[in-house]
């Protein structure tokens, strides 16, 4: 089995400790750093393979929101952190999951289920980034690059491509989590697009590449201009 190379990222030594002797509880694990200071860590990232990174928003040096701006398309992050609000921010990034302190280890170890089970769904090499979706008795193998959105129907959602669209029983926050992090956005409750696929933002609506106009729901307005701040 291969292993997950990590590093563990936190101003509090207790918090720490803690994660690390996780960690050390799944074998799959291999920590090669664990700590607070924002620059070795630095050091150990552009040295070493980091497969994921356990990171503390609230740090002296540089903020965790800082870090993934920094290191964003080369690795994936699970934020731990005693502040809910900054949630919304982070899925921004290329983040596996969300862990609010005090974290116990079976919410710890779902973590690393669920970033297990994103690597399986999409492989590092562009000729294995896809994933399968099943609908009316069929599996669909379906390029995220081909997505132009997805919407959300209730218990469905709508896969649009340029080709069909794809009805399938599944719901928004679990199809999202199967998407590349780094390059899909949810706007709405009932919208989430490929953001290499906007053409124009205007007011509270995205007009996608096709033609396509989406409105941005009131809880994303501040993500969506913070991309466009950025």
């Amino acid at each position: 089995m291969k292993k997950i190379n990590c590093i563990i990222l936190d101003d509090e030594p207790f918090a720490v400790k803690l994660i690390a002797d996780y960690a050390s509880k799944i074998p799959q694990l291999q920590v090669l750093y664990a700590d607070s200071d924002v620059y070795k860590a630095i050091e150990v990232l552009n040295r070493e393979q980091v497969d994921l990174i356990f990171l503390d928003i609230q740090m002296p040096q540089l903020t965790g929101i800082e870090l993934m701006q920094l290191f964003n398309r080369k690795h994936n992050f699970i934020i731990i952190s005693a502040y809910p609000q900054y949630a919304l921010d982070a899925y921004q990034f290329h983040v596996v999951d969300f862990l609010l302190k005090p974290v116990t280890f079976n919410r710890f170890y779902q973590a690393i289920e669920k970033y297990t089970r994103w690597q399986q769904t999409f492989q590092q090499n562009d000729t294995d980034n896809f994933l399968f979706v099943k609908s009316d008795r069929k599996h669909y193998k379906i390029a995220p690059d081909s997505i132009l959105y997805i919407e959300g129907l209730k218990d469905y959602i709508r896969i649009h491509t340029a080709d069909e669209k794809i009805m399938v029983l599944e719901n928004m926050k679990d199809i999202l989590e199967k998407l590349p992090g780094n390059q899909f956005v949810r706007i709405h409750r009932s919208y989430i697009i490929p953001l290499n696929k906007i053409r124009v933002i205007e007011g509270n609506q995205i007009q996608m590449k096709d033609g396509t106009c989406l409105p941005i729901g009131e809880t994303y307005r501040k993500l969506v201009s913070e991309w466009i701040e950025k």
